[in-house]
């Protein structure tokens, strides 16, 4: 999968750790950015983006959630947006 996936995570998150093993599984390629080591990207997912709990899983400006979505991930590994 070309695009890269990013995890804006917290510490001892269990939805977070649901996420990563769901994306390995799926074969998605991500990075994790711990939101509580870096002030920028709290602001990008709870100003910008307005979320305010982890996991927030960015794919691109128009497709990204927060919260353990298998629904999610199973579209993004088959290459397809999920609304909502």
């Amino acid at each position: 999968m070309s695009e890269l996936v990013t995890v804006y995570s917290k510490p001892a998150c269990v939805q977070c750790t649901m996420t990563y093993r769901a994306l390995d599984k799926a074969g998605v390629t991500y990075t994790v950015v711990d939101v509580t080591e870096n002030a920028a990207a709290l602001e990008y997912v709870s100003e910008d983006l307005g979320y305010s709990s982890a996991p927030i899983v960015v794919v691109d400006e128009h497709n990204h959630w927060a919260g353990f979505r298998p629904d999610r991930i199973i579209a993004l590994a088959q290459g397809r947006a999920l609304e909502g």
